[in-house]
């Protein structure tokens, strides 16, 4: 099986090529990338927390999904396909905004993506896919800020950065 390639992009999210995925973080290049986070009617976002054998952050919590786009695949396509991957359901998904971060891991691989952030909205229990998803939960947002700020050690950390991006949009916007 060959190894899933990445789309490099601009600062202005245009394609200049593909790239293997271990290639493009162990280069620290900048590539297109996606966020999905799942509300339900009590405003509680869907976390997932990662899957033990995962080659980097395993057992740390994060957003409902995220991943990287293949090419000719648009954003919402991309977060549905992954989202049922791995929590086993499919909604309706709408892009809120994008923004550019970069992490780097105690690893060596580094995080550095063009990040389109999606929100959909469920109010059932996923059917998780155990090679990609320890555990879920719903938390209020509130709660997930307060914890981060307790508790930092238990997140991955483009969450870290991606919430507080996500946090301000919901903020400003009045979602």
């Amino acid at each position: 099986m060959t190894e899933e390639k990445v789309i490099l992009v601009d600062t202005n999210d245009e394609p200049i090529g593909l790239m293997e995925k271990m290639a493009a973080h162990e280069q620290g290049l900048l590539h297109r990338a996606f966020s999905v986070f799942i509300l339900n009617s009590k405003n509680e976002v869907m976390l997932q927390q990662r899957a033990s054998g995962k080659y980097h952050s395993p057992l740390l919590w994060t957003n409902t999904c995220c991943s990287h786009q293949r090419a000719l695949e648009s954003n919402v396509q991309a977060g549905k396909r992954r989202l049922f991957e791995e929590m086993g359901f499919s909604v309706e998904l709408k892009n809120l905004f994008h923004f550019i971060y970069k992490a780097p891991f105690d690893n060596g691989l580094t995080e550095h993506e063009l990040d389109h952030v999606m929100i959909g909205y469920y109010n059932s229990e996923p059917q998780i896919n155990p090679v990609e998803v320890e555990s879920w939960k719903w938390m209020k947002i509130e709660d997930i800020k307060t914890d981060m700020k307790l508790n930092p050690e238990i997140y991955t950390v483009w969450f870290k950065i991606i919430f507080n991006e996500f946090y301000h949009h919901l903020e400003s916007h009045k979602i």
